[in-house]
């Protein structure tokens, strides 16, 4: 019997975690987080981090899971994860998968094939003196398709993607549902008009900084996180690393990082848009969220 997952994507900031939490308390569910940055212990107010009390006691799963000094890879999530899945279908509940990464969840529900490569160490050794900058040029001549929907800022998954294309020629391409799918998926997507999306990510970045993320960050270093592997999770770790080494001021941190985070958020939708399979609706149409799910369930 094909098991059921339902997938809810969208943009960072358009409220996925909170929607995913409400979904699991009606109807039985337990969540695995799809987030390249989450899995990591400390990363909690840069991330976004849902708290314990947002929870609202909603089992959560592929959160700190690994030490931010190592790298965590897709394959390692599809390992994770499909435990944690096994765990949630013994309890007899609904999994409810939602997070950033498209490329976790693709490869997960098997959208995606993940390359067993072995890391490539002289390859990696001569791209690591390169900036993003450069590299995401370089995968841009050899693979545009990837290009497009890749991270620019981040080396780690550029690296990779280069490394994937020097054996395979291509990052292997979102293939859509197998013939023999292991699994039936309820696809939601969360859609939020530009202008007032943009603003709810400018309007975070200040909470979270509030809340304390240059504190977190300065933590993390005092603990071993080197500056050179904070830039390269990307993002917030990035801005933070660069304020906190005196390259950049708190207003330029503020400044570009609202506009990278903006940036994401443009490539998540491009990501998404190429699944027909989702369903996009608005985070406030409940009754809509409430009757495909309770359809897709045949409650």
């Amino acid at each position: 019997m094909v098991k059921k997952i339902i997938v809810i994507v969208g943009p960072t900031a358009s409220g996925k975690s909170d929607l995913a939490v409400a979904i699991a308390k009606k109807f039985n569910g337990e969540i695995i987080s799809a987030d390249s940055r989450q899995v990591y212990k400390g990363l909690d107010i840069g991330t976004g981090k849902i708290t314990k009390r947002e929870m609202k006691s909603v089992p959560h799963h592929l959160l700190d899971v690994a030490s931010p000094k190592r790298r965590f890879t897709a394959y390692d999530f599809v390992q994770h994860a499909n435990g944690a899945l096994t765990m949630i279908y013994q309890s007899d509940k609904i999994p409810i998968i939602t997070g950033g990464t498209g490329f976790y969840i693709d490869a997960l529900v098997g959208n995606i094939a993940i390359p067993q490569l072995p890391p490539n160490e002289p390859l990696r050794e001569r791209l690591e003196g390169k900036k993003a900058s450069e590299l995401f040029e370089m995968l841009k001549s050899k693979d545009p398709k990837r290009a497009r929907t890749i991270e620019k800022s981040n080396k780690r998954r550029l690296i990779r993607a280069l490394e994937i294309t020097k054996e395979l020629g291509s990052v292997p391409p979102f293939q859509g549902y197998p013939l023999d799918k292991k699994y039936d998926v309820l696809w939601i997507g969360i859609e939020m008009e530009k202008d007032m999306l943009r603003k709810k990510i400018h309007t975070r970045l200040l909470e979270r900084l509030k809340k304390g993320m240059v504190a977190e960050a300065k933590k993390l270093h005092e603990k071993g996180l080197s500056y050179k592997r904070m830039e390269e999770l990307g993002l917030e770790y990035k801005y933070l690393a660069l304020f906190l080494k005196s390259k950049i001021t708190k207003e330029e941190m503020i400044e570009q990082l609202s506009a990278k985070i903006w940036q994401y958020a443009r490539r998540q939708m491009t990501y998404w848009r190429r699944n027909k399979d989702i369903r996009w609706v608005l985070k406030s149409e409940k009754q809509k969220i409430e009757m495909f799910i309770s359809d897709f369930l045949k409650i």
